[in-house]
């Protein structure tokens, strides 16, 4: 039996040992790259066990040898918060890679001007849990971010999450199986097109928060995507706002403005299709005084929306609202606004100025329902026509990538 324990002592100490030297071979190389390298990771399967740090590089690439061939796997990771951590950087490029099991995030990029994710998938390889890191791939504070032809699955937050950012692409990439598949959140100037957002709770999400350094963001491109079947149980963490995500949510604006929505396949969304509502709808207290909670300038034009005729799933706190105010029953509208307005916007016809107004033209199989939550749900209207308006068409987010 001793000799059994010691032997087994032994490959256990050997395996740990390993994975130290693994992490800090890979760690070397982040730290002494020169600016204009190129970091080459093998093939193969690598356990790490703490946080891939990089800190102040110009014109790094970090190429791996291919979604799935490459992988680093952080499921033992018993030290830092993140797998990857790129931070303070000029021209980042991270592709043809696997990043999966981190202890928090998959990979975090901070304060990086130009920073790629290219053919990266980033994900929790078990079953769906709150215990899971918030984001998967998860650039945040940076200037010109582009994520594309990723795959992003079993964040507890987001699987693709940009805030706080400016000058954004995210195209052709596969959000599925997370809380929320893609979302962009105090953010200026973002481009969303080509992605497939899939079994979620929800597709896209466009979130304005407050108590963020980065106020009133705006001016996103929502399009060209198929969001469908985002019908997941929510798994966030308590307290978490995207905890109050509805199940069966297809995209959902939160406080966003100048937001254009078009030419999407919403579909087999049970709760909403689109939902446009204002932060007073989380009953969550603002004590951001600069704040801004309304949705405005909204433009929801030329998509396809279908579900089957179900009655929404009525989970959280949001979807009971389904089931104790809303009398849809199966009749799901497919694009709800909540109807708490900014007053101080209001002219003397009743409406918002024409540039302010939230707008909904030529969707084809879509439905409409105006829920007047200002009013503690009294008169719902399923009239579109006070929607019948449109936006000058937004500016496109212009690549810069070569």
């Amino acid at each position: 039996m001793r000799c059994t324990l010691s032997i087994l002592l032994c490959f256990i100490i050997s395996i740990v040992s390993a994975q130290t030297e693994i992490r800090k071979s890979i760690q070397s190389r982040f730290i002494m790259a020169e600016d204009g390298e190129t970091i080459q990771l093998d093939e193969g399967t690598f356990s790490i066990d703490a946080t891939l740090s990089m800190e102040g590089k110009k014109n790094i690439i970090i190429k791996g040898k291919g979604l799935d061939k490459t992988i680093l796997s952080f499921k033992n990771q018993t030290t830092g918060a993140e797998g990857i951590r790129i931070s303070n950087c000029n021209n980042v490029v991270m592709e043809d890679m696997t990043i999966q099991d981190a202890k928090g995030d998959c990979i975090k990029a901070m304060n990086v001007t130009d920073i790629t994710f290219r053919r990266v998938k980033a994900a929790w390889s078990g079953k769906l849990s709150s215990k899971n890191g918030s984001y998967a791939i998860y650039p945040v504070s940076c200037e010109r971010v582009l994520i594309e032809n990723c795959i992003a699955r079993g964040a507890s937050d987001a699987g693709i999450y940009v805030g706080q950012s400016k000058t954004i692409i995210v195209r052709n990439n596969q959000a599925f199986e997370n809380v929320a598949g893609i979302e962009i959140e105090n953010s200026l100037n973002a481009d969303v097109y080509g992605n497939e957002a899939y079994n979620n709770t929800g597709g896209i999400l466009v979130f304005d928060l407050p108590d963020l350094q980065l106020k009133k963001g705006g001016y996103c491109r929502v399009y060209d995507n198929r969001i469908r079947e985002n019908n997941q149980l929510n798994f966030a963490p308590k307290g978490n706002i995207v905890g109050k995500v509805p199940q069966g949510t297809g995209i959902l604006l939160l406080a966003a403005n100048n937001v254009e929505i078009f030419r999407n396949e919403i579909i087999n969304n049970r709760t909403v299709g689109t939902g446009i509502i204002s932060y007073y709808i989380t009953e969550n207290p603002i004590k951001d005084s600069i704040y801004y909670p309304y949705p405005t300038a909204i433009y929801i034009h030329d998509n396809n929306y279908a579900r089957k005729h179900e009655k929404a799933t009525m989970h959280g706190r949001m979807g009971k609202l389904f089931r104790f105010k809303l009398k849809f029953g199966k009749d799901v509208p497919h694009i709800i606004y909540d109807g708490i307005p900014d007053e101080k916007l209001i002219l003397t016809n009743g409406k918002y100025p024409p540039e302010s107004r939230i707008c909904i033209k030529n969707n084809k199989g879509s439905s409409y329902a105006n829920i007047d939550a200002a009013n503690n749900f009294k008169k719902i209207s399923r009239d579109i026509t006070e929607a019948d308006c449109t936006h000058v068409a937004q500016s496109e987010v212009k690549a810069w990538d070569k």
